[in-house]
């Protein structure tokens, strides 16, 4: 033996933690990537929707024989081509493509045409003709539940489509213990996502083979492969769903959407192809954004100000039809918890039909509201028991590992050092009481889900596939499922996988989605696919990191167990051999069995997925974000504007496999949170959606926009790829509170509605003014 070194490997890539690009990122800014929009569409028809004029009505005729004569139409069809409802959950699809029977919103699709130029489509749709019976229309909760109103859909007396009710802990007993008690209420405005891109859809039957193809902007391709082959009476096989690049999604498209199955109907009927492209206004009535939610809160605390006891009431105007509203009202109540430690919670929930577009999922599922009341309401407390905010909410924080009362599995937490972060960066203890009149610090802290631990379809499958395909050319690439809808979420898969194998992101090509190609994923949403899929491509990359092992292993007349693995160099580990290189190991391994697939899958463990009591899988989730967040605002007392001039927001998730993506993401949370804070709301007069475009729905610009600096607190879940969870959604629900607490502390206004415009400062002020001098004669008197 010669006693020399063993030769020195070479550098292992080091791929998470790294501060990648995102991997689509050249084709977007070059204007490369193509989205359902910009395909090429020779031949395809242009497909429109006729639309109702009426809130709520019965349908007594449509009269499309005009349209159907046009010159240049080649199709129409009306509700009378579709007897199946569809919808994201199995217990509540109860909307149609196109309307039958009734019309529950203005804008409810109720016919369609295919002509082949859009003139001709226009045409078409000015020749249509709906007589109806006009029924009662009701847009407020409150009206549409009163004794004696017209049930929207025949079986929903009062129009609730699902209340909840749940008791956890002793409240009668937390109350009773309580120094302080204090309630409020709050009205929280609907508001909508204003993705970048419109809606859009490009379907194309094949008759001799009676399949159809869909092309679409869904963040949720398995489940609009369902609901096209449910409403079109076809076996699933002949379906295939295929999604492009995609202009952002926040919520909106995590259920099949009416214009989808109606291109579908379309294509098939016209025996072609059939082009849809939606406009702004008609994105805006599609919808399924965030309800308006009215919140009654009652919050119980101990003199040194511990929480004792929590009962909440929510009202929900989730527009004229199911949807995500059954979720929706689930989440406002579970996740009460899981922030901080509350012994006891009372919660009321009621998701309303009402005669407006239908709510969804928007960013932030169903928390966001409850957590601004709550949050608000922790800050009206702590003034009158003079404790700091901070302190607060440190004298109620969690010790992970821990269960919640209602059964939610807490395994990693960083909020504490997100607290820490906040208070320091912001200079909250030198800086607050010091700011002049009209500035004002304000903080609050939020969670959320690292994905719903139950799929909506329960199938017993894994909730997340991810096959690798190995080849002559040494390339991988990764076939997932999962939707990058703008997120980021392939970016972060060829990160774990390159990893797991030391190799970097030229090796390396992700898939993702094509129903034909890519195993199933549930879908984008609730923030699952860094959690679930993630962890599935780290099984796949071991597996096939395995089979390479053995190739090498083999090559170099070794043991498996003795081969180091060094990426682009395989060796026995401590000899003298260099080894062999990763191409020689790949033709090494493709010996006899030519192309290697493997598959790496995840499942939620059962002790995640939630308790036994009704609803109980709702909220539930393997691990949750935490934030917390300061805002600095300046308010005009004159003129009621409010400024946010800086937002600092500490977030934790776990573990940073992309920071440059993590740190996108929260800034975007913060801007979605400021917009809902100050400017954002649906509005409507008489069901006619007011301010349906761009320019009138207030989405805040560039000048708006505060510095927003970012904390990325690492707590290390043990159930996360590499110790990862949830970067997107989690910050959110503290931005609204923050700068709500920041307003009261800059003018002494408290707001309870949002957006907290000028008019509403303005109000809020003269109220304030009106009880300060109300309390000052009192004293004098």
């Amino acid at each position: 033996m010669s006693g020399r070194p063993p030769p020195e490997a070479p550098a292992r890539k080091k791929m998470i933690g790294e501060r990648v690009p995102l991997i689509d990122g050249i084709e977007k800014v070059t204007g490369r990537a193509n989205y359902t929009a910009d395909f090429l569409t020779a031949g395809a028809l242009v497909g429109r929707i006729y639309r109702s004029p009426h809130s709520h009505a019965r349908i007594i005729r449509i009269d499309v024989e005009a349209a159907r004569k046009l010159p240049g139409v080649v199709a129409v069809i009306t509700g009378a081509d579709c007897d199946k409802t569809f919808g994201i959950l199995p217990i509540a699809q109860n909307e149609f493509p196109l309307a039958r029977e009734r019309v529950r919103y203005r804008g409810e699709p109720v016919a369609a045409v295919a002509a082949r130029d859009e003139a001709s489509a226009e045409a078409a749709l000015r020749l249509i003709r709906m007589e109806v019976e006009g029924l009662p229309a009701y847009y407020e909760p409150a009206k549409a539940r009163v004794l004696g109103a017209v049930d929207l859909h025949g079986d929903r007396p009062g129009n609730l489509e699902r209340d909840v009710h749940n008791e956890f802990g002793d409240l009668a007993a937390g109350f009773a213990a309580a120094d302080l008690v204090r309630e409020d209420s709050f009205d929280c405005a609907e508001v909508t996502h204003v993705h970048m891109e419109p809606h859009a859809a490009l379907a194309e039957y094949d008759a001799e083979r009676d399949r159809i193809t869909l092309h679409s902007v869904s963040q949720v391709p398995y489940y609009v492969h369902l609901m096209v082959a449910q409403c079109l009476g076809m076996d699933t096989a002949r379906v295939r769903v295929i999604k492009p690049f995609i202009g952002g999604g926040f919520g909106a498209r995590t259920e099949t959407l009416n214009f989808e199955i109606i291109a579908c109907l379309m294509a098939r009927a016209a025996g072609g192809r059939v082009r849809f492209k939606l406009s702004r206004e008609e994105t805006f009535l599609t919808h399924r954004g965030r309800p308006r939610t009215q919140i009654k809160l009652k919050l119980g605390m101990a003199r040194d100000g511990r929480l004792t006891a929590c009962a909440c009431e929510v009202v929900q105007a989730g527009g004229a039809y199911g949807g995500y509203g059954i979720v929706t009202i689930l989440y406002a109540g579970a996740l009460l918890n899981g922030l901080y430690d509350i012994p006891a919670v009372r919660y009321d929930g009621y998701r309303v039909y009402t005669n407006t577009p239908p709510c969804g999922a928007m960013r932030g599922h169903g928390t966001v509201d409850v957590r601004h009341a709550f949050e608000c309401l922790l800050d009206v407390m702590a003034a009158e028991l003079g404790v700091d905010a901070m302190a607060l909410r440190r004298r109620n924080l969690l010790s992970a590992p821990t269960k919640t009362i209602n059964d939610l599995m807490i395994t990693s937490y960083g909020l504490p050092q997100c607290l820490d972060w906040a208070e320091q960066a912001s200079g909250w203890r030198a800086r607050k009481a010091g700011l002049p009149p009209g500035k004002g610090l304000g903080m609050a802290c939020s969670h959320y889900v690292s994905g719903a631990a139950k799929p909506v379809h329960w199938t017993g499958e894994p909730h997340a596939v991810v096959n690798l395909k190995l080849d002559f050319d040494g390339g991988i690439t990764i076939l997932t499922g999962a939707a990058d809808i703008g997120q980021g979420s392939s970016t972060i898969l060829a990160q774990a996988v390159g990893e797991v194998l030391g190799i970097d992101l030229t090796r390396l090509s992700v898939v993702a989605n094509d129903s034909r190609i890519t195993p199933k994923d549930n879908g984008s949403y609730s923030s699952r696919v860094t959690f679930m899929v993630g962890n599935a491509a780290i099984q796949a990359a071991e597996r096939l990191k395995d089979l390479l092992v053995a190739a090498a292993a083999k090559k170099l007349d070794a043991k498996p167990g003795d081969i180091e693995c060094l990426g682009e160099m395989y060796r026995v580990a401590g000899g003298q051999d260099p080894g062999v290189s990763l191409n020689e190991v790949i033709k090494e391994a493709l010996i006899d069995s030519g192309t290697i697939t493997v598959k790496g899958t995840f499942t939620v463990p059962r002790e995640f997925q939630g308790g036994k009591f009704r609803g109980a899988a709702v909220g539930s989730s393997m691990a949750y974000s935490y934030a917390a967040c300061v805002a600095e605002v300046s308010v005009d007392a004159d003129t009621g504007t409010v400024r946010v001039d800086k937002v600092w927001v500490a977030h934790d998730c776990g573990f940073a496999l992309n920071p440059l993506s993590v740190e996108g993401q929260v800034q975007g949370a913060v801007w979605m949170g400021l917009g809902q804070a100050l400017s954002e709301e649906t509005c409507y007069h008489a069901g006619l959606p007011v301010g349906a475009n761009m320019l009138d729905y207030r989405v805040p610009s560039i000048v708006e926009s505060p510095d927003i600096e970012v904390k990325i607190v690492e707590s290390m879940d043990p159930n996360g790829p590499f110790g990862a969870k949830e970067a997107s959604e989690g910050a959110l629900s503290s931005v609204i509170p923050a700068i709500a607490n920041a307003v009261h502390a800059a003018v002494g206004a408290r707001l309870t509605r949002t957006p907290m415009t000028p008019d509403r400062v303005l109000d809020a002020l003269v109220k304030a003014r009106r009880a300060a001098a109300s309390g000052g004669l009192k004293r004098s008197a």
